[in-house]
């Protein structure tokens, strides 16, 4: 009976450990540092997931099979290298392989050079050349920190003002460190989530989903890290589904190893169904948060076994229920701005609701404890039937200083 350890403490890591927690051959799971949903099903270990040196003492000591990395900073500061380095199996990229995600520009670089189709850009580092840039090229543009920024990185300004503003923050203020910013045209249509078990030239597809990044129905406010989720997409075409596939991922698989920078691990495409063809918005290094939440309660198949296949360079079984999966987040007033931690929560304990930010307080109290606290998934044999159950699991939830969307996969079901 195998050992794991999954490194993370959001949603995303729940619902890898509850898929975890479904297999015969797993006994024991860990998380670092994980959350009090978590804690239902793991032993939570207190190491954050960037302490890389901490981690790996952990999982020699404690003899772990395998380690599953969740989030994108563990894996840009190079923890699987270091598991790797020391006779652990990960599963994850590598540091190097990461830069799809980690650099805006090494992943345009690479779609520019292997013809993968994606929006037209230039990248730079002068405030003042960027500028100049966006007013010859006019509005509305999309702008983004080439980096790490937990999702925010990303504004698509409409006018001048707020290309200034923008710029200003990336490049002058520095808002998510020193960095250089990508400008990319503006595209339109649906975007979708395509996440891949990616194993050097390999790729083996999940299933797609749709985050809803505003923060308010009808796609109104401002972005946000997601506020929910549905799996499968009636608008994607078996076409739609090819062309992603054999134009998209399978040749990003291949341009990785070609640039001596293989990926093993989950390659997650951010697509666009554009009038003019399916093009890439950006790439992840890792699970999606919160789509990983309606894809894994699909799988049928031993995700341990699935996961240890990559690793050891062999095929993976993956089968799927038959069912569509809505999940609703449940937010923090304030967010994705400030907000305040410590409100309690009651009747969240279904194994339906995935924990994003929780924790137990010095009173044996759950309490919010992040901008996302809760993620409540439902299936259903229709998207109406998933999203009624669902919005019955959120009005059971009690807190005074929570927030959801109503309108998860409305406009899929809604003609």
């Amino acid at each position: 009976m195998a050992k794991v350890l999954v490194i993370g403490s959001g949603g995303r890591e729940h619902a890898i450990v509850h898929a975890l927690s479904k297999s015969k051959k797993v006994n024991e799971i860990y998380a670092a540092p994980g959350n009090a949903g978590i804690a239902k099903l793991a032993m939570c270990v207190n190491i954050k997931d960037t302490d890389v040196d901490s981690l790996v003492e952990f999982a020699k000591a404690e003899k772990i099979d395998l380690v599953v990395v969740g989030p994108e900073a563990a894996l840009a500061v190079g923890v699987v290298d270091k598991m790797q380095a020391s006779g652990i199996k990960a599963f994850g990229p590598t540091k190097a392989a990461c830069q799809i995600e980690s650099s805006k520009k090494f992943a345009k670089d690479l779609m520019k050079k292997y013809n993968i189709p994606t929006a037209g850009y230039e990248t730079f580092d002068d405030y003042d050349s960027a500028l100049a840039y966006v007013k010859e090229n006019g509005f509305p543009t999309v702008l983004k920190y080439d980096g790490l920024a937990a999702g925010k990185g990303v504004v698509i300004a409409n006018n001048l003002e707020e290309a200034q503003e923008t710029l200003k923050d990336m490049l002058l203020d520095d808002k998510f460190g020193h960095g250089k910013v990508v400008i990319e045209e503006y595209l339109e249509g649906p975007e979708f989530s395509f996440m891949c078990f990616c194993d050097n030239e390999n790729i083996y597809p999940l299933e797609m989903a749709q985050d809803h990044k505003r923060a308010y129905d009808n796609d109104m406010g401002p972005n946000t890290g997601g506020m929910g989720a549905y799996s499968p997409l009636p608008f994607i075409t078996k076409d739609d589904y090819e062309y992603a596939l054999n134009e998209i991922m399978i040749p990003t698989a291949k341009a990785m190893v070609k640039e001596n920078t293989p990926f093993k691990g989950v390659l997650y495409g951010g697509l666009m169904k554009t009038k003019d063809g399916i093009k890439v918005i950006e790439f992840n290094s890792r699970f999606g948060d919160p789509e990983t939440e309606v894809v894994l309660p699909r799988l049928t198949s031993d995700i341990y076994d699935a996961f240890n296949a990559i690793v050891d360079g062999a095929k993976p079984v993956l089968t799927w229920e038959d069912c569509y999966t809505i999940g609703i987040v449940l937010a923090s007033k304030g967010y994705p701005g400030s907000y305040q931690k410590g409100f309690v929560i009651k009747n969240a304990d279904s194994d339906d609701i995935y924990h994003m930010g929780t924790k137990i307080d010095d009173n044996g109290n759950l309490v919010t404890n992040g901008g996302r606290v809760l993620f409540a998934v439902a299936k259903g044999k229709t998207l109406e039937e998933a999203n009624r159950k669902a919005n019955m699991l959120v009005n059971e939830i009690e807190c005074e200083n929570l927030f959801h969307r109503t309108d998860i996969g409305a406009k899929a079901y809604k003609k």
